[in-house]
């Protein structure tokens, strides 16, 4: 199906969350959009509340359990299934020709990749229905859309996509995408180290900071949340560099370090720095 500006008028919406907020709720708490935009969308907004959600506290930050008044209370494999009649409750229900699923939630933590735990799809489905822990909310939403031929794309930087999971997209000639959107200062970072590197002059260091003070810092505080999202920023450069030789020796990479840090007062308000020196 091709999606044009004139079709942006037939996209329907739903979705879930661990939070039982109705989304023009959640709008005031976030405080990210202008207090006139969110006066005229409220009335709209109110009449949107998500699904239950799956919540793994081992997944993400401790200081999220407040939030997560909104969660499917089962094991594994029957959140699953209750993700799988989800989608199939909304395609009913809505008509759509087409479903894609978006992750935009919290930054999980890195899965463990292991034989006999995720390597093949065979595996993945015998862990799911085991209930390892290792199975992660990102990677059983994948798995759902991928049984209900939907489109998946990954919005966050943890490993959703495990080999198990790529291997069962394409038996089922699914597709799925997405390492995090690095839509702010990594975005930013790529541009500007793929100018740099293109025109022959060398990254010795790249250095970045940031803080910011909504949920997703928040989120980022905890060390191994933060681990998801320092290998996304991190990786980020690796093909660019290593596309040099003349530049960049083999396994030479500039030093590379990023610093997030959570300052509530701040808000959605992200404060970021970046030092490149070059050669």
């Amino acid at each position: 199906m091709e999606i044009t500006n004139s079709s942006i008028n037939f996209f329907i919406l739903d979705g879930w969350d661990i939070s039982s907020l109705n989304i023009a709720e959640s709008m005031e708490r976030a405080q990210v959009l202008d207090v006139d935009l969110q006066n005229q969308l409220k009335e709209t907004l109110s009449k949107y509340k998500p699904r239950p959600s799956i919540y793994d506290p081992d997944f993400i930050a401790a200081n999220q359990s407040d939030r997560a008044d909104n969660v499917i209370l089962k094991s594994k494999y029957e959140q699953f299934v209750q993700i799988r009649k989800d989608i199939q409750d909304f395609k009913k229900t809505s008509g759509v020709e087409k479903v894609i699923i978006l992750w935009t939630a919290n930054t999980e933590r890195f899965s463990s990749v292991e034989a006999g735990l995720n390597t093949t799809m065979f595996e993945l489905e015998d862990s799911l229905r085991a209930n390892k822990s290792e199975i992660s909310p990102s990677t059983i939403f994948a798995m759902a859309s991928i049984a209900e031929g939907c489109t998946y794309i990954n919005g966050s930087p943890q490993n959703t996509f495990v080999p198990g999971v790529i291997e069962l997209a394409e038996h089922h000639g699914v597709f799925i995408a997405g390492d995090d959107f690095k839509s702010g200062q990594t975005k930013l970072k790529s541009v500007l180290v793929d100018f740099l590197v293109g025109a022959g002059i060398k990254p010795v260091s790249i250095v970045s900071y940031n803080h910011l003070g909504n949920n997703d810092g928040k989120n980022l505080s905890a060390p191994q949340q933060f681990r998801s999202k320092e290998i996304s920023k991190s990786n980020v450069v690796d093909d660019m560099v290593e596309s040099n030789n003349i530049l960049y020796k083999p396994n030479e990479h500039p030093d590379h370090v990023v610093v997030i840090k959570y300052v509530p007062y701040v808000g959605d308000s992200k404060r970021p720095w970046m030092n490149i020196p070059v050669k």
